[in-house]
């Protein structure tokens, strides 16, 4: 599949820049595969439109207060995005202006050790991490509770980025679902563009996940199973496919492939080439996805981290 066929346009205006008051009032886009009927719902009636008994699995990973705005020790600005732990106190971070800065330096709680490449480093942090959101780049307002960017669900700090399919969910209707819990850390190399001219020349860069003994038995044994975003689905086809129950995933999801323990899929909508995207268009199908995507549009769905939501069912 060429890359390009994950191109669509999007007016600006359609990019959400803020969550809503209330999560659940996103609206729903409701696709049936079986039939190829849609319907237009709110995210709050989620329980009257998913398969009855469905085991609902979310990644209850939580996001770190990653991006570090910092000073370099000629004055300059410095920010450091941490991405990821990679043992005790050293992670592995995106780091600019990174042309100005050199092994060995220091930028407050930061100290640089190597450069990976591509902007990427390897550092030494004192303490945890104490930043703000790592709000993705589109999103140019800035964020009042920074709450709004973790699910209510979020409990194992290590993401870079949210599970936004997750972001719709309240207390209540949590309440009107039966439920478990998968974590996979989040990096941010899943949301960036595929550059490559084909999928297969991509790969994805690898992501930790650790799912429990007895819940991995629950999911196993489940007659439907909604998994609630592109990444409880990495996690949950990984293991599938006899993947230990603690590792990591570098699992690309592209159109041809064959699900094994996904039956219904929550998701947001997503960017153009990305391979989430590509995700979406291997289990909905490609020309049903690119229908779904232009009539989102034509109504005026909201697009990205903070925009509404499609059930894939």
């Amino acid at each position: 599949m060429r890359t390009s066929e994950l191109d669509y346009e999007l007016p600006p205006e359609l990019i959400a820049q803020r969550p809503l008051e209330r999560r659940d009032e996103s609206r729903l886009l409701v696709f049936d595969r079986r039939t190829g009927g849609v319907e237009h719902a709110v995210f709050r009636d989620l329980a009257a439109e998913i398969e009855p008994g469905t085991l609902t699995v979310v990644n209850d990973t939580r996001v770190l207060p990653a991006r570090l705005t910092l000073e370099r020790p000629t004055g300059g600005q410095a920010e450091v995005l941490l991405l990821e732990r990679v043992q005790g106190d050293v992670w592995e971070a995106l780091a600019r202006p990174s042309r100005r800065l050199r092994p060995g330096m220091t930028l407050g709680p930061v100290e640089l050790l190597e450069s990976l490449g591509e902007g990427r480093w390897r550092l030494r942090l004192r303490g945890e991490p104490d930043g703000e959101a790592p709000l993705p780049p589109y999103i140019t307002e800035p964020l009042g509770d920074p709450e709004r960017y973790q699910t209510v669900y979020a409990d194992e700090a290590g993401s870079a980025a949210a599970p936004t399919a997750g972001l719709h969910f309240t207390p209540e209707l949590l309440a009107e679902l039966d439920v478990e819990r998968v974590t996979l850390h989040v990096g941010l190399y899943t949301f960036r563009p595929v550059t490559a001219e084909t999928l297969g020349e991509h790969q994805l860069h690898s992501e930790r996940y650790d799912v429990g003994e007895v819940a991995w038995a629950r999911i196993a044994a489940a007659p439907h199973v909604t998994a609630v975003g592109t990444t409880t689905v990495r996690v949950l086809e990984s293991l599938a496919r006899g993947a230990p129950l603690t590792g990591r995933t570098e699992l690309f999801v592209t159109p041809g492939f064959e699900f094994k323990r996904v039956d219904s899929l929550v998701t947001n909508f997503h960017l153009p080439r990305s391979s989430l995207l590509a995700l979406v268009m291997a289990f909905a199908g490609i020309e049903e996805t690119r229908r779904l995507y232009e009539l989102a549009i034509a109504e005026r769905y909201r697009f990205y981290s903070f925009g509404d939501a499609m059930l894939i069912r």
